[in-house]
């Protein structure tokens, strides 16, 4: 099973974390299933830009993001060329290290 690094985050992962995820599962998904709480406002229909995430390594492993994130990613803050949608992005057989941006843009924060 491929291994998910999360760098260190302020407030959402302050020690950073590691974990084991299953193949085939949406990283939003897996993030919250691990305590990260990571925003996802339009559940997790790529409807919004609250679970932008950058993928440090492993990125190539990954399908290559759709035309309608792209679109959205357009309003995330922070965008880099490894920036993605964790609602989105299906966990290969590929370690990744993603980190979480420091601000997101919503106006009503969602908790699960």
């Amino acid at each position: 099973m491929p291994l998910i690094t999360i760098l260190a985050h302020a407030s959402l992962c302050p020690e950073g974390k590691s974990f084991e995820a299953r193949p085939g599962s949406l990283l939003c998904e897996t993030l919250l299933g691990h305590g990260i709480d990571i925003e996802h406002a339009c559940d997790m229909a790529c409807a919004c830009v609250t679970c932008h995430v950058l993928v440090r390594q492993g990125g190539a492993s990954l399908t290559p993001a759709r035309e309608d994130e792209e679109d959205r990613l357009d309003r995330a803050w922070g965008v880099e060329d490894c920036s993605r949608l964790a609602c989105q992005v299906v966990i290969r057989h590929e370690d990744l290290t993603i980190e979480l941006p420091r601000y997101t843009v919503n106006l009503a924060r969602e908790t699960r």
